[in-house]
């Protein structure tokens, strides 16, 4: 595919509780030529791997295992690391000041995923 945006080398946080839905986004990721950094299943292990790992963005899943998502957004957004929120509830789900990040529906194509982490690679340039 010739329209794929360059997103080679990009460092990808994937925050994601469902094992499948894991493994085919570090698949659509490695396929964008990305570096998959985790993933985490649980808050804590994101939030550790946020403050350890040198990232250029991360795809979150909104409702992590009945936790909600928004420390760890809130962590980003301070260390600058743009995010893009994964969900197949909607976006209602998500607080008015977060409404500003992209929101990948479930299930999604590759070409979505490298639509939005293009939108985040360019916004954080």
């Amino acid at each position: 595919m010739t329209d794929k945006p360059s997103l080679e080398g990009m460092r990808v946080l994937v925050v994601e509780d469902e094992m499948m839905v894991s493994m085919l986004i570090e698949d659509m990721l490695a396929d964008l030529g990305c570096t998959v950094v985790g993933p985490a299943s649980r808050l804590d292990e994101a939030i550790a791997l946020a403050k350890e790992a040198d990232l250029d963005c991360a795809v979150l899943d909104v409702n992590l295992g009945g936790q909600p998502i928004f420390p760890l957004a809130d962590l980003l957004r301070e260390r600058g690391a743009p995010f893009a929120f994964a969900t197949g509830y909607g976006d209602a789900g998500l607080r008015e000041v977060d409404r500003g990040s992209p929101v990948l529906q479930k299930p999604f194509r590759e070409g979505d995923l490298a639509r939005v982490l293009g939108e985040l690679r360019a916004a954080a340039a």
